[in-house]
């Protein structure tokens, strides 16, 4: 599907692909057009024994290509017209599947193809894409042996970390989780835990259609939807829940059944594709490069860790110098979802509490012998951001954790872009 950005160059590939496989199987073709070759090459060689036809990634032409509605709409006419031919050929098809990343409406692309089984949320299916722990441990033993003797570290601590970064993905009611296994094996090639979600590739269209609709992504940390919110749909009403389930960065984490019907509990499956998701948001929100955003996130980690408050909020800054001055949004909740993807991302990366709330853009960073608590206004003023902390005696129910809490209150000017004022202010819980 390489170099599809028209209904055009896709019939090319299409007949490209029909070619090549005609000659590997020493197959003359008759036919006019692509879909003709298709017709011509299936009965030829299903004269000869039954075709099996495999199908990876059916939708990323149209994906590709989602942003331009209208050309978008011609491909997949092209791609009906494509799928149509293997229906009418069924008699010499023994075995067909199709896989990818969207749940495109039969309708819309399969209109023709009604004997389809989809496998989404069938449970004989659960664990088909991606490694269980069992299948990790007993076909990965000596895998494991040697990385935990790199590390240092017994297997089953290893097992631990490794359970964190990639397990969690889970595809039907049915507890059953798998492992990414792109990410796994490349963890056991590389012999280190690290990020290989960036390289897999996050969609752009994804990225750019939840900053157009200005979503709210506080909710995904632990989103109750219906079996609905999982239907099929069209091009021309993409949403972003399904979307954000089939490209993996929302997964099945808890189930139930009540009088009113069946009810899904989504959020990340694990820490690699929650760091990854927010990293790729903070990056498009604040224009700035993905790897220099992940440099400003570890400098303010670096400052927190020194008490460097100075510090840390002109680094803070750095992150909003970066956004357009013709912000055709709402400003509010713009900067907002910065302030939210920044410090949940800060807790992301020390795995510690923290917790924020959009409305008032507080939040609480929990390092190993400290503790931050933060509270932001809008083009407000510093001390009425302290005092407010003060006030609700937040803090108190950090008391018996034996660190050290700090109070920050801060103002950021919408104006300007930036923190114009701060304060802090170390307290001593009352324990009771």
């Amino acid at each position: 599907w390489h170099n599809v950005t028209n209904a055009d160059s896709l019939q090319l590939v299409i007949d490209s692909y029909i070619a090549e496989l005609a000659e590997a199987h020493g197959v003359q073709l008759n036919g006019f057009d692509y879909q003709s070759r298709f017709r011509n090459l299936i009965s030829q060689l299903g004269k000869k024994t039954k075709v099996v036809i495999l199908i990876d990634e059916y939708d990323k032409p149209i994906l590709d290509n989602v942003e331009q509605i209208s050309q978008a709409q011609r491909i997949r006419e092209v791609l009906k017209n494509f799928y149509t031919i293997i229906k009418a050929m069924d008699r010499y098809i023994r075995f067909v599947m199709i896989t990818g990343i969207s749940k495109f409406s039969r309708v819309g692309i399969f209109s023709g193809m009604n004997n389809l089984l989809d496998l989404t949320f069938h449970p004989r299916f659960a664990t088909l894409l991606g490694i269980t722990e069992d299948e990790l441990r007993s076909n990965f033993a000596d895998y494991l042996a040697d990385f935990a003797q790199d590390e240092a570290i017994e297997a089953a601590d290893l097992l631990t970390k490794m359970r964190y970064w990639y397990d969690g993905f889970r595809f039907t009611a049915e507890e059953a989780n798998v492992y990414n296994p792109y990410s796994l094996l490349h963890s056991f090639h590389h012999r280190r835990l690290a990020n290989f979600w960036f390289e897999s590739g996050t969609p752009t269209f994804l990225i750019k259609l939840i900053k157009e609709r200005q979503y709210d992504i506080q909710p995904l940390e632990a989103l109750e939807v219906p079996e609905l919110s999982f239907s099929t749909y069209e091009i021309e009403r993409l949403e972003l829940i399904p979307l954000l389930f089939q490209t993996g960065y929302l997964t099945i984490k808890g189930y139930r059944r009540d009088e009113f019907g069946e009810l899904y509990t989504l959020s990340y499956p694990n820490y690699e594709v929650k760091s990854a998701f927010l990293s790729h948001l903070l990056s498009n929100y604040n224009q700035t490069e993905l790897a220099l955003s992940e440099s400003l996130l570890r400098r303010l980690l670096d400052a927190l860790s020194k008490r460097d408050l100075t510090l840390f909020f002109n680094v803070l800054d750095v992150f909003f110098a970066n956004i357009d001055y013709d912000l055709h949004v709402d400003h509010e909740k713009y900067y907002q979802t910065i302030f939210y993807l920044i410090f949940l991302l800060l807790g992301v990366r020390v795995t510690a509490e923290v917790k924020t709330n959009q409305g008032r853009i507080d939040a609480v960073i929990e390092l190993t012998d400290h503790i931050f608590l933060f509270e932001f206004k809008l083009d407000g003023s510093a001390e009425d951001a302290l005092e407010q902390i003060k006030g609700n005696e937040y803090y108190q129910k950090y008391g018996l954790k034996g660190k050290t809490i700090t109070l920050v209150g801060a103002n950021f000017e919408s104006s300007h872009r930036k923190v114009a004022a701060w304060q802090s202010e170390e307290v001593t819980p009352m324990i009771e």
